[in-house]
């Protein structure tokens, strides 16, 4: 599409769930700034650290620019051509369920919905499946037992308005900053809101609880079927909701009655004045609002958390109503547009089963197509086990990274690497999954690309280009529609543009619908062009005009079939006003920027005569924040939910040789492998490398120290780290992020520690319970460098490269002290050998310093110590783009330190505004005790405010301090 110059264009963060409104201003000389649309109803303007520094990471440093066959430079037409024929004679000599699509939460919605129209629709087999499943399956299966749908039945409203929020397996401070501070902001309007937090670690996310429960790995089935127990013993139930809308509570109650007090506190490792506390605090809230996450996902027993959740909810009939329900937040931006599509292997599209037969029959009439998949594919962990027994011999990656993110990644690495022919659609050239493709597409990144996301509440919002697409890269549909049509399926991929496919995509939901399926957009089927470009934030469901909200057969009152003037299974908080005078929230005027009713109530005034195209308002569906639910008619034969029974289990997967529980999961500033935010070099200064967070007891019986580089292990394989030993982890277990590749590190590779090991209804993997034993790597010396050059093949056993600005920085560790240390500096900074160096040598005590210089500029520092070198990393990093013309600035850098005029800022704190650790001490020591005073002061926690965690952790310790 044709870009503007000097224009700001509304789009939509391409990170978490959250769903955030991005606007996008590209200045005339081309340069692109980012801020929060005020607008838009999930963050009225907030955004958070990742989301605040994308402009740092589109540049087309790393990209893959064109099409590559076997490495070489190839045309489009040449490796579509051979794309669709190696899959059409795979095919044909080895049936349908020999090939393969392996996607991601990261594509758009018209990138998903045409991939799964292909392969489950012409292709004729089920086998595509999506990282989404290592992320929210089991909350799918959850809703689906239950519900009979997966239907989310809240909005974000809700956790503004619950008087109790129940936190599980979510570490909403720092992978969901925006929600995190929504609720924060609520929290300060109304102070007697309760927060309840249930994690085995005392995350940032603890800093807004009244009560942390320490729960044991795994321990979450035993806590909640212990609450519906005691529910039911303290006659806490909502006996009419039960009796009206449910099924099976008989069977679940006197299943979860298996454990008393005492065997649910065994089971949880929670003291019984803990539980009874948390107990009779639910029991006396209405209004509770239980937001779950991968905590509770990513587990074998994950499909039964989620249900145990959901029973207490349908128990006391805290569901669908304004700030109470369950809650699941997913963690990629685009899962529930997955999700919608069908773009997993146990599902078809606009939430139909692939089980059902009149559910083929209906999508197969939809679509023309010649042979709907008629059983479930391979789940992703069974895919990539079905390509390395060789079921499946040709495979298709789009948009993800499955050689680092997926369990056992080792093995999956040796499947792909063993597979007759991958193909990878992927913005970069270079990654652990890229480097393995016989054929590398380029395909179009976020500010390029053109469709739709939809967020954890069910809104529907536009990604929008403000960039033109660079060298020969093309959108992910197209590239899909353009395979298709060469595999002979032309007239049913004709689509020319992306509202093309969203406005069929669209149509398939409300097709022969009348209110039988709870994903329903008819409204916006057959779309045009004009319409979607305008298209503004809207939630689902958006049924035609006329189409009931529920079959007939099954209404709530006699009298036929109504649209939101009878009950049915959604409310609204709208009611019946007009479309223009509709609340986002009773709590107008919470957050930043937040105007009555958002975008979806935006009035034209003097300064804003006429709206933007960007800016247009829906007029298809009148707007409105609906819930499911809480007048029942669920989405089950008999509109009933169904309570599942549940017995809770103890899982132990520890062994005498590996005694601890591994947790793995995400940090505050990265995002999965880091494709986009290693880019970014202010992302980057927070946690600069892995790390692994152990207890103090479990260090000292390990004989490991703070800051020692680790060595973790598992059946599997190993990995090395930093050790941080914090009192926030519980005794026998490790934390350690997941976002570190061979591209940013030695052995960082979390996930080839973690087993291949699902839960058997979701087959989603269990991520956060490996059994793992910890050592001290013995290393003989430490190492930190800054380079401008991007280090290649580094010689040590433990290094970690992190963009600083002006190049790079990196940690080191070596087995030997007898290194040839210049010339190791040499390689690293790749250097002429005729680039001017100065060097510092105490062999005795094994210091050395580096430093080597271009001109005026430094080429690279190194500073080896015995020990983990002190050096300020900031203040280094600072020196790559500083002019060193006179050999007193010179010798300050081999001498490690800065002068007396320039303080050291210390280690990261606040991302978005770089305020270092040591900034705030000072600040502290002058008076701004409080997170306010910090933010008044140097503008730290202003912007995203994940970070005043961690100011309040420093203002508190200092306090203490300054008391002893």
């Amino acid at each position: 599409m044709d870009i503007e110059a000097a224009r700001e264009v509304r789009t939509t963060c391409p990170y978490c769930g959250v769903g955030c409104g991005v606007l996008a201003k590209v200045a005339a000389d081309g340069q692109v700034s980012v801020r929060g649309d005020p607008d838009h109803p999930a963050n009225f303007g907030r955004l958070c650290s990742k989301g605040s520094a994308l402009a740092e990471t589109i540049d087309l440093d790393g990209r893959l620019l064109h099409p590559e066959i076997h490495g070489s430079r190839a045309g489009w037409d040449e490796a579509l051509d051979l794309v669709a024929s190696t899959f059409s004679q795979t095919i044909a000599e080895h049936g349908p369920d020999a090939v393969a699509f392996y996607v991601s939460g990261q594509l758009l919605t018209e990138d998903y919905y045409l991939a799964n129209k292909l392969m489950k629709g012409f292709v004729g087999s089920a086998n595509i499946d999506t990282n989404s499943r290592l992320c929210m399956a089991s909350s799918v299966a959850g809703h689906r037992r239950a519900f009979g749908s997966d239907t989310v039945p809240g909005n974000y409203d809700d956790l503004e308005l619950a008087d109790l929020i129940v936190l599980v397996g979510s570490n909403l401070a720092w992978c969901h900053p925006v929600l995190y501070q929504r609720i924060a902001a609520a929290r300060e309007k109304r102070p007697d809101m309760k927060i309840v937090l249930v994690d085995p670690r005392r995350t940032m996310t603890s800093d807004i609880a009244d009560m942390h429960l320490a729960i044991a790995p795994d321990g979450d089935v035993a806590l909640f079927t212990g609450l519906l127990a005691w529910l039911g013993q303290h006659n806490a139930l909502d006996r009419g909701y039960i009796t009206a809308h449910t099924t099976g509570f008989g069977q679940a109650l006197f299943a979860a009655s298996a454990l008393d007090l005492a065997g649910v506190a065994a089971a949880t490792g929670l003291g019984e004045d803990e539980l009874v506390r948390f107990y009779s605090l639910f029991a006396a809230t209405a209004k509770t609002v239980t937001v779950y996450s991968q905590g509770v996902n990513q587990s074998s027993s994950g499909t039964d958390k989620v249900n145990a959740i959901i029973n207490c909810h349908l128990a006391t009939g805290r569901i669908g109503r304004p700030g109470a329900g369950p809650f699941s937040v997913t963690g990629q931006p685009n899962a529930m547009g997955g999700r919608e599509v069908g773009g997993m292997a146990n599902m078809l599209a606009a939430h139909m089963e692939i089980e059902n037969p009149e559910h083929r029959d209906r999508v197969r009439r939809f679509w023309n197509a010649p042979a709907v998949a008629q059983k479930p594919g391979l789940k992703a962990v069974e895919m990539f086990q079905g390509v390395a027994d060789g079921r499946i011999k040709a495979l298709w990656i789009i948009a993800t990274n499955p050689v680092d993110s997926m369990p056992d990644a080792d093995a999956v690495e040796a499947a792909i690497k063993a597979c007759p022919f991958v193909v990878v659609s992927d913005v970069l050239v270079s990654t652990d999954t890229v480097r393995h493709a016989h054929v590398r597409l380029p395909a179009a990144a976020w500010g390029e690309k053109d469709g739709t996301v939809t967020n954890s509440e069910r809104r529907i919002s536009r990604q929008r280009a403000f960039l033109s697409l660079p060298g020969e890269a093309r959108p992910d549909w197209w590239i899909i529609a353009e395979v298709a049509r060469r595999m002979g399926f032309g007239e049913a991929f004709a689509h020319e543009t992306p509202a093309a496919v969203f406005g069929e995509h669209a149509a398939l939901s409300g097709f022969e619908n009348d209110g039988a399926r709870d994903f329903d957009i008819g409204a916006y089927g057959g779309v045009d062009a004009e319409e979607y470009d305008a298209l503004a934030p809207f939630q689902w469901p958006a049924p035609s005009p006329g189409t009931p909200l529920w079959p007939a057969g099954h209404l709530p009152r006699k009298g036929g079939d109504h649209l939101l003037s009878r009950p049915s299974p959604i409310t609204s908080d709208a009611g019946n006003l007009p479309a223009s005078k509709l609340p986002i929230s009773p709590l107008a005027g919470e957050m930043s920027g937040r105007t009555e009713g958002g975008v979806q109530a935006r009035h034209r005034s003097e300064k804003d005569p006429e709206p933007r195209p960007e800016e247009g308002i829906q007029t298809r569906h009148p707007p409105s924040n609906t819930r499911f639910f809480a007048n029942g008619n669920f989405y089950t034969p008999d509109r009933k939910a169904r309570f599942i029974a549940i017995r809770a289990t103890t899982e132990i997967h520890t062994t005498p040789d590996f005694p601890l529980v591994l947790n793995t999961g995400r940090i505050r500033d990265h995002w999965h492998t880091m494709t986009r935010t290693g880019k970014s070099p202010r992302l980057s200064q927070h946690i600069a490398e892995p790390f692994v967070e152990i207890h103090p007891a479990d260090a000292e019986h390990h004989g490991i120290g703070d800051a020692d580089i680790v060595r973790i292990s598992s059946p599997r394989g190993e990995v090395f780290a930093r050790a941080l030993i914090t009192a926030r982890q519980r005794r026998g277990s490790l934390f350690a992020p997941m976002h570190w590749t061979d591209q940013f590190a030695a052995k960082g590779r979390l996930d080839t520690l973690t087993a291949p090991l699902t839960d058997p209804i979701s087959g989603q993997p269990a991520l956060k319970h490996v059994a793992a034993h910890i050592e001290k790597f013995a290393a003989r010396a430490f190492g930190f460098a800054v380079t401008r050059q991007h280090p290649q093949a580094i010689a040590a056993p433990y290094w970690a490269a992190a963009r600083c600005k002006g190049g790079w920085r990196v940690e080191l560790a070596f087995a030997g002290a007898e290194v040839d240390w210049t010339g190791f500096a040499r390689s690293l900074f790749g250097l002429e050998p005729r680039a001017e160096m100065l060097a510092y040598h105490d062999r005795e005590a094994g210091q050395h310093r580096i430093a080597a210089f271009d001109g005026e500029h430094l080429a690279g520092a190194l500073f080896v110590a015995p020990g983990p070198v002190a050096v300020s990393r900031g203040w280094a990093a600072e020196q790559l783009e500083t002019s060193h013309a006179g050999q007193r600035e010179r010798f300050r850098i081999v001498a490690g330190r800065a002068g007396a005029e320039r303080p050291d800022a210390g280690a990261t704190v606040c991302s978005c505004f770089t305020v270092g650790v040591n900034q705030i001490v000072t600040a502290v020591a002058a008076g701004c005790t409080t997170v306010e005073a910090i933010g008044d002061a140097l503008k730290a926690g202003t912007n995203c405010g994940s970070c005043r965690s961690e100011i309040r952790a420093i203002i508190l310790a200092n306090r203490v301090q300054a008391a002893e």
